[in-house]
């Protein structure tokens, strides 16, 4: 206090020496006495002290006479405990210790509550039985919450809260209701930023509830009252949601009803010495001295003036007015302040300039450009850890448009009213009416004006981040970027360690926005570095070498390598650790491995890796330390380069470091949280699909049914308000969420993995020690990119596109069979990943663009025999290569299907078919030059055809016993045509190649397909038992389906025009026709003269085969059945050693 006194009282020009040490300048020991008596008077109630009888005032005496000052109106005792009707202790707040149900997450001043399970309970820990009551509760989320009174018996659950008891009263104003055991409709709804008044009446007996100061009437009357009843504030609310509560200890934003009492006292005590003080420090603004003639001046500023006067005092003597304050002054200051500015910012309402928000950051701005305050709040402060701050980068988004003023930001909605044939949206513009055209592009530039005020929020809360990650301010001891990197690691950890327990984790919606901002100030300090050393690669070359993983500086806790355990693998691969990268694992470290059980947790701990460089071994020199904390905690980061990587500089080391968490945190949370908004964007599709089938059907109605018309014309209105809503809210997403500069920012991080994976992989067997989380990023990041911004924003638009999706294509084909990654879930992943790949046009050229040997060598691990490899995925790959080069395969979707849901549409299942006649080649080579692949290849497909057929049979059977046999011919005829295929297929292992060797009658020919005539493929069909001509003739609708009636639709080709062409049909009728003239040629030829011709199995067919070496004789198709499961002839036994043709003696 005396330094700013004789800082701004004094002039320095007036300024005399003097023979006082403490007062430089001070020469009349009087005049300064009279000065402070002026400033710091005596109390009134003391009268007036005499200039002439009063002690004598110094600096010295200064500190005891203002506590004196002070304490004159502070009461004797304090007995704000014995109020009458009320208690419990003060401060008032919410019983955290046994006054909750559930988990909670509550605010350091017991005032502010998250819900983070099904349905949690909490109770302040103050009650009343007499008078009249009333608190207020900051709504911050607008989902299901019970918000009003309980009393101490009452038990709440998970299931249960404030109000689903007989004691306890609650207002809902998400469903708007109010709730006693029963509930009924009461009140408003609420919205995020109102507030809610709970008010008691014990005198009454009744419960009231106001919103935002208007009363909503009566809640409840007859509550329950006498001896032993007294009601608690309490509040039950769903995951995710939060409040804030206003007991009395600030003043309520509605006191409208004065003779209702805080349920806390306000402070009056405290309030009266911040008057008092301020009162002073106007009286010394407004005061000056001359030291030439002893005179004190008085001045008549206003209150504004001087408040002016002081903050500007403190704006520009910030960093000496430390000086003044005590240690623990500064803490309090500060945490109290943060602590307030956090809650401001999270309960702020949405306007929509975004103004409070704005307000709030440009406050926490100008704290954290001052260096002392930022290095103490992100060192000491524990409200100002990364898990609070993240809420400064978070913008909630609106549940509902009104609240936001997005009603006046967009005036103008638009939704998709065009569709094609699947149910997506119509993205071909040149068929929308100019009226279509109009509100569009009035909506579009509503969106803009949006994104531009998100924009403004957005860049102040980059610019806090830079200012947390500034390096250059060592002047004051450690630089403040490493005091974030340790929090920041310490965030990961509890975020990757605590899955769950959901209180210490960060709120994925948060972590999304937290992301984006770290992105955006990384990348600019990266570009800063590249600037200033020409020999540094930029951001849009970022990466994460490859040494980070394994030289162990730094800890990724519990979390996956791809090569299983980070102890298993120093113990397998400490020799090519040694040559590669010159790290020597000390034995000791490998044997107290193998004690614990190999548990990577515990050796990430305390313990820590302990390395010994090869340069340093015989010296023994190094042991190295693994704290991230202190600007040298990550100077080791890069020891150990391998050789494969080339020895330039990247960037700065921590943000290397940054940029690994940043990885980590999108496959924690960020990837998931993407996936959920979307649901908006495919809500406005579904009810712009229902808008649309509505107004066709008002259409259609006719002029004689008044009742359906004004019933399609309610939905109509319902659902034209809801895409009015969702519109606009779609447009906040939009801009928070899936903004191009968002996209962006993913698209980014997902090169920055590419290359990581790429450089990884270039160190051979070390490429084990590589965290599965970058695969996954890496995959997810593609995934989001192309289902989740689309179609707001198209992914054929980012640079280098096309070149990206080739070195993704390159690591999928490459690793999907690498025997460097063990983990199963991640294998499973690589493999769904190149499934999904290889169905999409974009993706599957991608493939065909990496190199030839890469293509080949994926092919031939496709084709190899799958051992522990997904075999579905497997098949599904080699399906989608040839699906669309056979016949009727260009439908997106079975014909049979219902209209694909919109959150279906990018299915990889649901996509047009995009056959590879290059990857179909490659397929043919390896099987053609490689008998023993093709054999195994062939054997287990025969093998899941098998089993797959069996499944398949087995249902088809349970549909013909509950149908008639009309109702199945279909069906039945399909059931036919498969028989044979099962009969052929069986788990016998090497089966093709058996059934090759047995040199069956017209196998050599059927087997080389270019000898194989028309004539003799028709004779081989025809002569199968089980076929049946009527089943092609059920395909073109022809036959007895045809004959049951024109009313009666039934399957048909000629149904499917937009999937199967007229000369596919023309060729189908031309195959019928001929196969129809071979059978009656064939049984007016073949018919046998005489029982003895006939096959003594089946009785239906000539004599067509002789067995060797017994001469038994039957037709074909028997002997060809029955050699598929057993080499015994069905008469004598012996084994058949081959078969050959038979044909009748001319002369018998």
């Amino acid at each position: 206090t005396k330094q700013i006194l004789l800082n701004t009282i004094f002039d320095q020009r007036n300024w005399q020496p003097g023979q006082d040490s403490d007062l430089p300048g001070i020469v009349n020991e009087k005049l300064l006495s009279d000065y402070l008596h002026h400033v710091f008077p005596a109390s009134s109630k003391h009268g007036p002290a005499s200039a002439t009888y009063r002690k004598v005032l110094n600096f010295q005496d200064l500190g005891a006479h203002l506590e004196r000052l002070l304490s004159e109106d502070e009461p004797a005792e304090d007995v704000s405990d014995q109020v009458d009707g009320r208690l419990g202790p003060s401060p008032v707040v919410l019983d955290h210790t046994s006054g909750f149900e559930g988990l909670l997450f509550v605010d350091d001043d017991l005032l502010g509550v998250i819900g983070h399970s099904n349905f949690s309970s909490i109770r302040a820990t103050t009650c009343v039985y007499k008078g009249k009551w009333v608190y207020e509760v900051l709504i911050s989320s607008q989902g299901l919450m019970q918000i009003g009174w309980c009393t101490l018996n009452c038990r709440f659950n998970q299931e249960e809260g404030v109000g689903d008891t007989p004691d306890s009263y609650a207002y809902d104003g998400n469903r708007v209701r109010k709730w006693n055991v029963t509930t009924t409709n009461y009140g408003k709804s609420w919205a995020a930023g109102d507030i809610v008044s709970c008010m008691i009446d014990l005198d009454e007996g009744t419960i009231t509830f106001c919103l935002n100061g208007q009363s909503l009437g009566t809640a409840f009357s007859n509550i329950k009252m006498g001896p032993g009843v007294a009601y608690f504030p309490a509040i039950s609310l769903s995951f995710k949601e939060s409040v804030a509560f206003n007991f009395g200890s600030r003043p309520l934003r509605y006191p409208f009803i004065l003779t209702f009492h805080f349920i806390a006292d306000p402070p009056t005590a405290d309030l009266n010495k911040a008057n008092r003080l301020l009162g002073y420090i106007k009286t010394v603004l407004s005061t000056s001295i001359d030291t030439q003639v002893h005179l004190i001046h008085l001045e008549t500023d206003s209150e504004t003036e001087v408040l002016s006067s002081f903050f500007h005092y403190f704006r520009n003597n910030c960093i000496n007015s430390f000086s003044v304050f005590q240690d623990f002054e500064v803490n309090e200051c500060l945490k109290q302040l943060m602590m307030s500015l956090l809650r401001a910012y999270r309960f702020s309402p949405i306007i929509p300039d975004l103004g409070f928000q704005i307000h709030y950051l440009r406050l926490t701005t100008a704290i954290l450009r001052h260096e002392k305050s930022r290095k103490y709040l992100l060192s000491n402060v524990a409200t100002f850890d990364v898990l609070r701050s993240v809420v400064f980068f978070y913008i909630k988004t609106p549940l509902r448009v009104k609240e936001a003023g997005l009603e006046e930001l967009i005036p103008t909605t638009w939704w998709p009213t065009r569709f094609d044939k699947e149910g997506k949206d119509e993205k071909d513009l040149r068929h929308e009416t100019a009226e279509e055209r109009l509100r569009r592009r009035a909506y579009e530039r509503g969106c803009q004006r949006l994104k531009k005020r998100i924009e403004v929020v957005e860049e102040l809360q980059v610019q806090i981040l830079r200012l947390m990650l500034n390096n250059k301010d060592k002047g004051t001891g450690e630089a403040s970027r490493y005091i974030f990197l340790n929090k920041f690691r310490k965030f990961l950890q509890e975020n990757a360690s605590n899955r769950g327990n959901p209180t210490v984790l960060c709120p994925p919606e948060y972590m999304v926005c937290f992301m984006h901002r770290l992105i955006t100030a990384v990348r600019s300090y990266w570009d800063e570095g590249k600037r200033k050393s020409a020999g540094a690669i930029s951001s849009e070359e970022a990466y994460v070498p490859p040494q980070v993983f394994y030289n162990g500086k730094v800890d990724y806790f519990d979390l996956q390598r791809l090569g299983g355990l980070l102890s298993h693998l120093k113990k397998t691969l400490k020799d090519d650790l040694a040559s590669k990268a010159n790290i020597i694992i000390d034995p000791a470290e490998i044997q107290a491995a193998s004690m614990d059980d190999l548990d990577e947790d515990e050796e990430s701990g305390a313990a820590q890796v302990k390395l010994l460089w090869r340069w340093l071994a015989d010296a023994n020199l190094l042991n190295m330390s693994f704290t991230f904390e202190g600007s040298h905690g990550n100077d080791g980061l890069l020891l150990g380069r391998p050789l494969e990587e080339p020895d330039q500089p990247i960037t700065e080391k921590s943000l290397l470091e940054i940029l690994d968490g940043i990885v980590m945190m999108y496959n924690l949370s960020v990837h998931q949280q993407l996936g959920k908004m979307v649901v908006v964007s495919d809500d406005v599709h579904e009810y712009a699909v229902a808008l649309k089938d509505t107004e066709e059907k008002i259409a259609r109605c006719p002029g004689r049914r008044p009742d359906i018309l004004e019933e399609l014309q309610k939905s109509q209105k319902v659902f034209a308000e809801k895409l009015n809503h969702l519109s606009r809210r779609l447009a906040w997403i939009n801009a928070t969420i899936y903004s191009k500069e968002k996209m962006l920012d993913v698209y980014w991080l997902l090169r920055v993995c590419i290359r990581t994976i790429e450089h990884a992989d270039n160190t051979g067997s070390l490429f084990a020690f590589n965290p599965e989380f970058y695969l996954n990023v890496a995959m997810n990041s593609y995934s989001a990119l192309k289902n989740y911004f689309s179609p707001s924003n198209s992914m054929e638009e980012l640079p280098g596109y096309e070149e990206t999706l080739t070195q993704l294509a390159a690591i999928l084909a490459k690793h999907f069979a690498d025997p460097r990654i063990v983990g199963t879930d991640i294998k499973d992943s690589l493999m769904q990943a190149l499934a999904s790949y290889v169905c999409y046009p974009q993706s599957l050229r991608a493939v065909e663009r990496i190199p030839e040997d890469q293509r080949v060598a994926m092919m031939r691990n496709l084709l190899a025999p799958y051992e522990q490899r997904p075999w579905a995925q497997t098949n599904w790959i080699l399906v989608r290569l040839w699906r669309g080069c056979g016949f009727g395969y260009r439908y997106t979707r079975l014909p049979h299907l219902l209209k694909t849901k919109p959150e279906d549409a990018n299915l990889p299942s649901l996509q047009k078919p995009c056959p590879s006649l290059l990857l179909q080649r490659h397929m043919a080579e390896l099987l053609s030059q490689d008998k023993d692949m093709a054999a195994s290849f062939l054997n287990s497909v025969l093998n899941q055809l098998n089993w797959a057929f069996s499944e398949f049979i087995g249902m088809i059977q349970e549909v013909r016993t509950m149908h008639s046999p009309q109702s199945v011919a279909f069906v039945f005829c399909a059931l036919q045509l498969l028989n044979q295929v099962l009969n052929r297929v069986t788990a016998e292992r090497n089966l093709f190649d058996r059934v090759v060797n047995l040199r069956l009658p017209g196998n050599a020919r059927a087997c080389d397909g270019r000898t194989v005539k028309i004539a003799r493929a028709a004779s081989v069909l025809l002569s199968d038992p089980c076929f049946q001509l009527h089943s092609i003739q059920h395909l073109l609708g022809e036959g007895e389906a045809s004959a049951a009636g024109a009313d009666h639709k039934h399957f048909s080709l000629h149904a499917y025009t937009d999937y199967i062409s007229a000369e596919e049909e023309q060729k189908v009728e031309q195959m019928l026709g001929f196969l129809t003239e071979e059978s009656k040629q064939a049984a007016a030829t073949t018919a046998p003269t005489c029982e003895d011709d006939l096959c003594p199995i089946c009785y239906a067919h000539s004599i067509s085969a002789i067995f060797k070496p017994c001469s038994h004789k039957s037709c074909k198709a028997c002997i060809n059945q029955h050699l598929m499961n057993n080499k015994d002839c069905f008469f004598c036994k012996a084994t058949i050693t081959g078969v050959e043709d038979y044909s009748k003696p001319a002369g018998s």
